[in-house]
């Protein structure tokens, strides 16, 4: 991205001299200050910074070690009421707002270099709200290959659980209504595991109401679990865990 953005402003400079950009002092110093923006964007596009300074503090195995991973289902778990398995050693590294494109990019430092004995994958919604742009489900799907990939490589146990319903994301509207679109996910994230002999975690059959959205009661926004929502999807993680 920076070095493509490098070469437009190279060739304006080349043009303009020419004579092709008249506007050449504005041309520049427009296309520069898009070049900070989107340098300062995308310096951290995988959210690498988030955990850094909580990964390095952990020692550097530890019986029994999960790492849930994934977006703001997973991040907000405590925060919007779930317990998050007290007493267990279980560490949390969502990332709200993310889709499987950024969970990749920091697999290696938030999952692989801690350790785990599992890695319980929960992802996919952001990349149907379209959160870094449009995507394919066949794009999600290589995400999810990837990242399963990378933990049978370095012997961590992959559970991936089924992305939750929703009828409709509120910060992205324009998206419509996704509820086909994460049924359609979760079949193939099902039929991926029996393929592969992982462990799907099959949240979305416990919490979908009729509409394809969330049952009434379990969530805060449609999208979002609430500490009743929790409550369903703690001992379904717990029974996939003990598989």
């Amino acid at each position: 991205m920076r070095r493509w953005l490098k070469v437009v402003i190279a060739v304006g400079i080349v043009a303009s001299a020419s004579g092709a950009f008249p506007a050449l002092g504005q041309g520049v110093k427009d296309a520069q200050g898009q070049l900070q923006v989107l340098q300062k964007e995308y310096d951290d596009f995988g959210g690498l910074q988030r955990y850094a300074q909580a990964d390095a503090a952990l020692p550097a195995t530890q019986p029994g070690r999960v790492v849930f991973y994934g977006d703001s289902i997973t991040d907000a778990w405590t925060l919007n009421g779930g317990k998050f398995f007290p007493g267990k050693p279980y560490l949390n590294r969502g990332i709200s707002g993310q889709t499987t494109p950024q969970t990749l990019v920091r697999f290696r430092q938030d999952v692989i270099d801690l350790h785990p004995e599992a890695v319980v994958i929960l992802a996919g919604t952001n990349d149907i709200a379209g959160n870094t742009g449009p995507e394919t489900q066949e794009m999600i799907e290589d995400n999810f290959r990837s990242m399963t990939e990378l933990a049978r490589a370095n012997s961590i146990r992959v559970i991936l659980a089924s992305v939750l319903p929703a009828a409709k994301y509120p910060w992205k509207p324009e998206a419509g209504d996704p509820s086909e679109k994460i049924h359609a996910l979760n079949e193939w994230i099902a039929s991926y595991c029996k393929q592969q002999k992982i462990t799907y975690l099959d949240y979305y059959s416990a919490m979908v109401g009729p509409d394809g959205g969330m049952k009434p009661g379990i969530s805060l926004d449609g999208v979002h679990p609430n500490a009743t929502g929790y409550a369903i999807m703690e001992p379904l993680a717990e029974a996939a865990l003990a598989q």
